[in-house]
Formats: C-alpha cells, structure tokens, sequence
C-alpha cells in the first residue's frame, strides 16, 4: 500500500510541476489564459491552420493564435523583429485589428481586444469601433489604389526600395 500511495503522490507532484511548466511558457509566449482554438505559428509538427477568410471584404488572416477566454475570442499576433520604444506599429495594429473583424465575421463574436507581444513587451489594443472604421477606410483605400496606375512613392527610404516586392516593375526607384 505504501508503494502505490507513494507512485501517486510523485505522479500528482509530476502533474504539478508539468502544469507550471506550461503556464510558464506560456506566460512567455504572450497568450493570455483560456483554451488556443487556432494556432499558426509555423511550428515543427503543428497543422497550419486554414486561414480566415471574409469574402464580401476579399480579406484572408492568418493570426498567430485564437485563444478563447470564457466565451470571448482574443487574437494575438508575435512580433518577432524590434520592439517598438513607445507603441506598437500602425501597420502591426491594423493587422491585428484586420483578425479581429475576420474573428467577428467568421466566428460571430466581436473581441473587445487582441494583443501584440514583441520580444520584451506586450499591448492589448481595444478593438474599439474607430478602430474599426480607420481599418475599413484603410482597406477601401487599398482596393481603390489596387486598381491604379498612378500610385506615387510613398517614403524617401532607399533601403526599403531595395527590398520592395515591386521593385522590378517601379518607375520611381529611389536606389
């Protein structure tokens, strides 16, 4: 009896630790408490996900993870490069706020936030109806610039010509 009380007292101290282990990586990762519904983070082993789509809007995503937390969903994209010194990017809350309407419109559940974790910091961005609005102008406004010819340089980096996508087809190369 001693034997059988003792294995089950290691395997519960087993249990334990395990289960501090993985709040601790995942504290580490950025994601907040709740189940992952959707993981795409290119790990080894791990089925990339199908992506989000929202077909009136012609928008696709693919956010890092989906954690639900007590019936709310929270997208959370990891950021790898720099940490912004102050506040996260524009591009990269437009981004996250371009999962959140795919969350809304694919899952029919509106966040009341997403989060961007960089290597040393997090944000919880409020994704809040202006927000919102300013991501739908900016889209309307890619669509419309989609179909121009005219669209002028927008920056005076040579350093992100050199690395453009469209660099082979530019006529206003700054290098």
């Amino acid at each position: 009896m001693s034997l059988v009380l003792s294995l089950a007292l290691i395997l519960f101290l087993l249990a334990l630790y395990l289960f501090w282990q993985a709040r601790r990586q995942r504290r580490a990762a950025g994601l907040p408490g709740g189940r992952i519904i959707y993981i795409d983070t290119h790990a080894q082993g791990v089925r990339p996900e199908k992506p989000l789509i929202d077909p009136r809007l012609g928008l696709v995503g693919k956010p890092d993870y989906l954690i639900e937390q007590n019936g709310i969903i929270i997208p959370v994209e990891i950021k790898t490069g720099r940490t912004p010194s102050e506040s996260p990017y524009d591009s990269h809350i437009y981004q996250l706020a371009a999962y959140c309407l795919l969350v809304e419109r694919v899952y029919g559940r509106r966040p009341p936030y997403g989060i961007l974790f960089y290597l040393s910091r997090s944000y919880a961005i409020d994704y809040t109806p202006a927000l919102e609005s300013a991501l739908l102008d900016l889209l309307a406004d890619m669509r419309r610039d989609d179909v121009r010819t005219d669209v002028p340089c927008s920056h005076n980096e040579p350093a992100r010509c050199l690395k453009c996508g469209f660099r082979s087809i530019c006529d206003q190369k700054l290098a």
